[in-house]
């Protein structure tokens, strides 16, 4: 195999496992955020216990279905990616310091958002997109 037929095979590989993870991270994400939105009784009772105020859960509910939506908009699924990973590092943090929970599924999103954020960190401002020849 050549190395001009490897390039484009290996891009179209990316481009698959990009994908493969954006869309369930994309729906479970928007997900939690519609439940945060619509006052689901298990939110609104862990956002009691964090103790903020519920005005952080809309704020929250907001971030999560923006950046769902966003991992499915070509022009910003980057920066979605980014955005969700920040925010899923910083609920580990809760989920540990004032939860006192485990933080194992807010890291494993955050994997997964950070995976998205590296299959497609050539899409973010300011950076190039890759040559297909």
């Amino acid at each position: 195999m050549s190395r001009t037929t490897a390039l484009p095979q290996r891009h179209r590989a990316a481009v698959i496992t990009a994908w493969l993870l954006q869309i369930p991270l994309a729906f479970a994400i928007a997900g939690g955020g519609l439940l945060k939105l619509t006052g689901d009784p298990a939110m609104v009772e862990m956002f009691d216990d964090i103790g903020a105020g519920q005005w952080l859960r809309f704020v929250v509910g907001v971030l999560e279905v923006a950046g769902g939506v966003g991992l499915l908009v070509p022009r910003v699924r980057a920066l979605a990616a980014l955005g969700l990973l920040l925010l899923l590092l910083g609920a580990a943090v809760v989920n540990v310091a004032v939860l006192h929970t485990g933080p194992l599924g807010a890291l494993a999103f955050a994997v997964v958002a950070l995976a998205v954020l590296l299959l497609r960190r050539h899409e973010l401002p300011g950076r190039e997109a890759p040559t297909t020849s």
